[in-house]
């Protein structure tokens, strides 16, 4: 009874040892996103509340660098290249830090992102970007620290920085009209080289529609007459082959094999040499 007693009491012990009692963060995490014209801008933080503190000048001190958030650095990626202060970026993620002032805070966009609040060791030469920016006393305070993406056009958004009484604002600006215009230039022109080459060889490969196929290999061959391309000229022999065009087939692939010859590509060399072979042109 004794010995019963003694191991349920240890199983107990263990159950109780093992256990893990979960409990609300103290300072929750947060993930948001926006999409600004074509570009995606992610913000990854954690959120402290006010609880009765003085937050900047405060809990925040004036001057010194501030994780923008609690626990590990704040993170903003863009999936495009954008603008700050007229300064271009590249896309990718940044750890957001910021230091407070009473009347100027400096936000800072740096590319070290694995730090657990501020680096042990600030690098000067991982800042992207440091931008002076006044913010905005509010007539009421926000308990809990909160960003925002505010004023939101085709080519711009304001990331807005929410605690105690303050409200920061960052302006950043992303290409749109240039991806847009780039891309209404390309549809107008019609298909290029590479895609009438591509759509070909498609269709020779899927054993779909060879006298379609023939039309757009025959078009990129056309296209790219000035600077003709050994592999391009390689298919054009191949679909024609296959399409019974056996004449203009060897014309190609007579054609393909100089011209990797010149390039050196040995492969196509090999290649060119047994298809002429088997159409009888060596």
């Amino acid at each position: 009874m004794k010995k019963t007693i003694l191991i349920l009491f240890v199983t107990l012990l263990t159950s109780s040892i093992n256990a893990q009692i979960e409990t609300p963060a103290p300072s929750p995490f947060q993930k948001i996103e926006q999409k600004v014209g074509l570009t995606s801008v992610i913000v990854e933080y954690s959120r402290p509340s006010m609880k009765g503190r003085k937050i900047f000048g405060g809990l925040e001190a004036y001057g010194k660098v501030w994780r923008t958030g609690a626990n590990e650095n704040t993170k903003i990626t863009f999936s495009t290249d954008f603008m700050l202060d007229g300064k271009s970026l590249q896309k990718g993620t940044y750890a957001l830090y910021t230091i407070p002032n009473k009347t100027t805070w400096d936000v800072i966009l740096y590319t070290d992102t694995n730090n657990w609040g501020t680096p042990a060791k600030w690098d000067e030469n991982k800042v992207a970007a440091k931008i002076t920016v006044t913010p905005i006393n509010m007539p009421m305070d926000v308990e809990t620290f909160t960003i925002t993406f505010d004023d939101l056009t085709n080519n711009s958004a304001v990331l807005g920085i929410l605690w105690e009484n303050v409200y920061v604002p960052l302006k950043f600006e992303t290409p749109t009209d240039k991806m847009v215009s780039k891309s209404i230039e390309k549809i107008m022109a019609g298909p290029s080289a590479n895609d009438m080459y591509a759509a070909a060889v498609y269709y020779l490969e899927a054993n779909k529609d060879i006298q379609i196929a023939k039309t757009w290999i025959d078009k990129a061959v056309e296209l790219t007459a000035k600077q003709p391309k050994f592999w391009y000229l390689r298919q054009q022999s191949l679909i024609h082959a296959k399409a019974g065009n056996k004449n203009t087939a060897i014309e190609a692939a007579k054609k393909s094999l100089e011209l990797a010859k010149q390039a050196g590509n040995s492969g196509y060399v090999e290649m060119n040499k047994a298809s002429l072979k088997e159409w009888g042109a060596l």
